[in-house]
């Protein structure tokens, strides 16, 4: 596409397939914050014995909630103990060994790891056969594109048609709409580039609590992403230039 940075969000495992996010340019530091928000995958568990549909059931409602698990042997981090949050197991269809199901997860939880521990907690064995992700985050299936269909929309917007490369791409305000958020006064935003703090003064609205917030302009822009600290604000990730926005704060020299 002709630009400096592109990044992705998380990874997917060979052979999963769905919904991977592409941050471009500035968007890049909003990777962190997509990537702890939850999950959503659609799996197909094998067991090693035949097991009743009820005693399925019972074992999806059994890990629904917290759980231990370690991150399999091929993850790209440290195999060490932790605790993650099952949302919802949901059964969607079960056919002999075959079971597919649907899961609603904190980040950080390995499917291919809980289908084999729900295979020995039914006491016969199991493992992931497929698996694909339909949400990360607010991004769903509906937001998914092949390489292929970037490149045919690239070539389009270079001979004039933007169209259908403007709707592959996602407004940042949208990949963190589920954070809180303050709107600050134009005359803060300049020394928000600059990595200024927020202070309360600068604060036209507040909405929602929360230490993690989404910084906003009058106009509705995502400025940044910002920690709560007491009254004020102070900027972690920050997306407007400076210039843009005039200078409303004196400098010290």
């Amino acid at each position: 596409m002709g630009i400096s940075k592109a990044g992705h969000v998380g990874t997917l495992d060979p052979n999963v397939t769905g919904v991977l996010p592409v941050g471009l340019e500035k968007a890049t530091r909003l990777a962190d914050f997509l990537h702890e928000q939850g999950k959503e995958y659609v799996s197909l568990m094998l067991l090693h014995k035949q097991v009743d549909r009820p005693k399925v059931e019972d074992i999806l409602k059994e890990f629904t909630g917290e759980i231990f698990q370690f991150p399999p042997l091929r993850s790209a981090v440290a195999r060490n103990l932790r605790k993650r949050t099952i949302y919802s197991l949901k059964l969607m269809e079960m056919k002999e060994r075959h079971v597919l199901f649907r899961a609603e997860v904190e980040a950080g939880v390995y499917i291919r790891t809980l289908c084999r521990d729900m295979g020995d907690a039914l006491l016969v064995g199991g493992n992931m056969v497929e698996l694909r992700r339909t949400r990360s985050g607010p991004l769903d299936e509906s937001n998914l594109f092949t390489l292929q269909k970037l490149k045919d929309a690239f070539t389009l917007y270079k001979e004039g048609d933007e169209n259908l490369l403007s709707s592959m791409l996602i407004d940042p305000e949208q990949v963190t709409k589920d954070y809180p958020r303050i709107v600050v006064k134009e005359s803060a935003i300049d020394a928000i580039a600059h990595g200024a703090s927020v202070f309360r003064k600068g604060i036209i609205e507040d909405y929602g609590e929360g230490t993690t917030l989404r910084i906003m302009s009058p106009r509705g822009e995502l400025l940044g992403m910002g920690n709560r600290e007491g009254d004020n604000v102070k900027p972690t990730v920050v997306l407007i230039d400076r210039g843009v926005y005039p200078k409303g704060w004196k400098s010290k020299v």
